[in-house]
Protein backbone atom coordinates (compact mmCIF):
# COMPACT_ATOMS: atom_id res chain seq x y z
CA UNK A 1 0.00 0.00 0.00
CA UNK A 2 2.89 2.39 0.69
CA UNK A 3 5.23 3.43 -2.07
CA UNK A 4 8.95 2.75 -2.02
CA UNK A 5 9.76 6.32 -2.95
CA UNK A 6 12.94 7.40 -4.63
CA UNK A 7 14.30 10.89 -4.25
CA UNK A 8 12.63 11.67 -7.57
CA UNK A 9 9.16 10.31 -6.67
CA UNK A 10 8.98 11.46 -3.04
CA UNK A 11 7.19 14.59 -1.91
CA UNK A 12 9.53 17.52 -2.43
CA UNK A 13 9.76 18.18 1.32
CA UNK A 14 11.13 14.65 1.92
CA UNK A 15 13.89 14.76 -0.66
CA UNK A 16 16.61 16.51 1.35
CA UNK A 17 16.19 14.08 4.24
CA UNK A 18 16.23 11.12 1.88
CA UNK A 19 19.43 12.37 0.23
CA UNK A 20 21.07 12.76 3.65
CA UNK A 21 20.12 9.26 4.73
CA UNK A 22 21.21 7.79 1.42
CA UNK A 23 24.59 9.51 1.66
CA UNK A 24 25.12 8.39 5.25
CA UNK A 25 24.05 4.77 4.69
CA UNK A 26 25.25 4.29 1.12
CA UNK A 27 21.69 3.36 0.11
CA UNK A 28 18.12 4.38 0.82
CA UNK A 29 16.53 2.03 3.38
CA UNK A 30 13.03 0.88 2.54
CA UNK A 31 11.71 2.27 5.84
CA UNK A 32 12.89 5.75 4.85
CA UNK A 33 11.57 5.34 1.30
CA UNK A 34 8.12 4.55 2.69
CA UNK A 35 8.12 7.05 5.56
CA UNK A 36 8.95 9.73 2.97
CA UNK A 37 5.24 9.73 2.15
CA UNK A 38 5.00 12.08 5.14
CA UNK A 39 7.81 14.65 5.13
CA UNK A 40 6.84 15.60 8.68
CA UNK A 41 7.06 12.04 10.03
CA UNK A 42 10.37 11.41 8.26
CA UNK A 43 11.94 14.68 9.34
CA UNK A 44 10.56 14.29 12.85
CA UNK A 45 12.04 10.83 13.26
CA UNK A 46 15.42 11.81 11.84
CA UNK A 47 15.65 14.85 14.11
CA UNK A 48 14.50 12.95 17.18
CA UNK A 49 16.85 10.04 16.57
CA UNK A 50 19.78 12.43 16.04
CA UNK A 51 18.90 14.16 19.31
CA UNK A 52 18.72 10.79 21.06
CA UNK A 53 22.14 9.83 19.68
CA UNK A 54 23.57 13.04 21.16
CA UNK A 55 22.28 12.41 24.69
CA UNK A 56 24.45 11.65 27.69
CA UNK A 57 23.30 8.02 27.70
CA UNK A 58 26.15 5.74 26.67
CA UNK A 59 25.83 3.88 23.33
CA UNK A 60 24.98 0.53 24.97
CA UNK A 61 22.19 2.14 26.99
CA UNK A 62 20.79 3.93 23.92
CA UNK A 63 20.71 0.71 21.93
CA UNK A 64 19.07 -1.08 24.86
CA UNK A 65 16.32 1.56 24.97
CA UNK A 66 15.79 1.24 21.21
CA UNK A 67 15.67 -2.56 21.34
CA UNK A 68 13.25 -2.49 24.26
CA UNK A 69 10.86 -0.29 22.27
CA UNK A 70 11.36 -2.33 19.09
CA UNK A 71 10.67 -5.61 20.90
CA UNK A 72 7.60 -4.20 22.65
CA UNK A 73 6.23 -2.91 19.32
CA UNK A 74 7.30 -6.04 17.42
CA UNK A 75 9.29 -4.14 14.81
CA UNK A 76 11.46 -6.91 13.42
CA UNK A 77 13.26 -4.47 11.12
CA UNK A 78 14.45 -2.39 14.09
CA UNK A 79 15.23 -5.45 16.19
CA UNK A 80 17.56 -6.83 13.53
CA UNK A 81 19.20 -3.49 12.82
CA UNK A 82 19.79 -2.55 16.44
CA UNK A 83 20.86 -6.03 17.58
CA UNK A 84 23.57 -5.78 14.92
CA UNK A 85 24.51 -2.28 16.06
CA UNK A 86 24.67 -3.41 19.69
CA UNK A 87 26.81 -6.42 18.79
CA UNK A 88 29.29 -4.14 16.99
CA UNK A 89 29.67 -2.15 20.21
CA UNK A 90 30.97 -5.27 21.95
CA UNK A 91 30.06 -6.34 25.44
CA UNK A 92 28.91 -3.72 27.90
CA UNK A 93 31.30 -3.04 30.77
CA UNK A 94 28.44 -3.41 33.24
CA UNK A 95 25.73 -5.70 31.84
CA UNK A 96 23.61 -5.16 34.94
CA UNK A 97 23.26 -1.49 33.93
CA UNK A 98 21.79 -2.57 30.59
CA UNK A 99 19.25 -4.69 32.43
CA UNK A 100 18.43 -1.68 34.62
CA UNK A 101 17.84 0.60 31.62
CA UNK A 102 15.80 -2.13 29.91
CA UNK A 103 13.59 -2.54 32.98
CA UNK A 104 13.30 1.23 33.43
CA UNK A 105 12.27 1.64 29.78
CA UNK A 106 9.59 -1.04 30.26
CA UNK A 107 8.38 0.72 33.40
CA UNK A 108 8.17 4.09 31.66
CA UNK A 109 6.15 2.51 28.87
CA UNK A 110 3.90 0.47 31.16
CA UNK A 111 3.14 3.42 33.43
CA UNK A 112 2.95 6.06 30.69
CA UNK A 113 5.83 7.79 32.46
CA UNK A 114 4.43 7.56 35.99
CA UNK A 115 7.21 5.37 37.37
CA UNK A 116 7.31 5.00 41.13
CA UNK A 117 9.90 6.70 43.29
CA UNK A 118 11.38 3.25 43.97
CA UNK A 119 11.72 2.48 40.25
CA UNK A 120 13.39 5.83 39.61
CA UNK A 121 15.69 5.26 42.61
CA UNK A 122 16.78 1.85 41.20
CA UNK A 123 17.60 3.57 37.90
CA UNK A 124 19.60 6.28 39.68
CA UNK A 125 21.33 3.74 41.95
CA UNK A 126 22.66 2.01 38.80
CA UNK A 127 24.61 5.17 38.00
CA UNK A 128 22.10 6.87 35.74
CA UNK A 129 20.95 10.46 36.27
CA UNK A 130 17.63 12.29 36.24
CA UNK A 131 18.76 13.71 32.90
CA UNK A 132 19.22 10.13 31.65
CA UNK A 133 15.67 9.30 32.78
CA UNK A 134 14.31 12.04 30.53
CA UNK A 135 16.63 10.91 27.73
CA UNK A 136 15.04 7.46 27.96
CA UNK A 137 11.70 9.19 27.34
CA UNK A 138 13.20 10.90 24.27
CA UNK A 139 14.39 7.52 22.96
CA UNK A 140 10.98 6.00 23.56
CA UNK A 141 9.37 8.82 21.60
CA UNK A 142 11.76 8.61 18.67
CA UNK A 143 11.61 4.86 18.34
CA UNK A 144 7.90 4.57 18.97
CA UNK A 145 7.47 6.81 15.93
CA UNK A 146 9.88 4.67 13.93
CA UNK A 147 8.60 1.26 14.94
CA UNK A 148 4.95 2.11 14.47
CA UNK A 149 5.64 3.74 11.09
CA UNK A 150 7.68 0.72 9.99
CA UNK A 151 4.85 -1.62 10.93
CA UNK A 152 2.21 0.59 9.32
CA UNK A 153 4.15 0.82 6.04
CA UNK A 154 5.12 -2.88 6.13
CA UNK A 155 8.81 -2.00 5.90
CA UNK A 156 11.05 -5.02 5.96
Amino acid sequence: MFTDHTVETAPAASRRSMESVSAAWGHLPQAVARMAESPHALDGFLKMSALFESTTLDPHSRETVILTVAERNQCHLCIGLHETKLAKLGPAERPERMETVRQFTHQVLASSGAVSDEELARFLDAGYTRQNALEVVLGIGAYTLSTLANRLTRSA
